[in-house]
């Protein structure tokens, strides 16, 4: 099963190993006031998926710590019961 898994992360990094060296023209990024900003495709693709990926995880933080402190006041709950 573990082999099974290093050839599937294998698999998905030559894929996308490829994927980078296909996409290696320039483009440009046009921002407001006439500001422009020139890289390689791959490297746009890369940014704006890392700042997909930071404003997912920053959209969960309220969830993950509103879940935290209700866990905690299940837990205090459970210890003054118990007594």
């Amino acid at each position: 099963m573990r082999a099974l898994l290093w050839c599937c992360r294998l698999l998905i990094f030559l894929f996308l190993l490829a994927f980078a060296v296909k996409n290696t023209d320039p483009v440009s990024i046009r921002f407001f006031f006439d500001s422009a900003w020139q890289a390689p495709l791959i490297i746009v693709v890369l940014a704006f998926f890392a700042a997909g990926m930071a404003l997912g995880v920053l959209a969960l933080c309220g969830t993950v710590f509103g879940l935290r402190r209700e866990i905690s006041r299940l837990i205090r709950g459970q210890k003054t019961d118990d007594r």
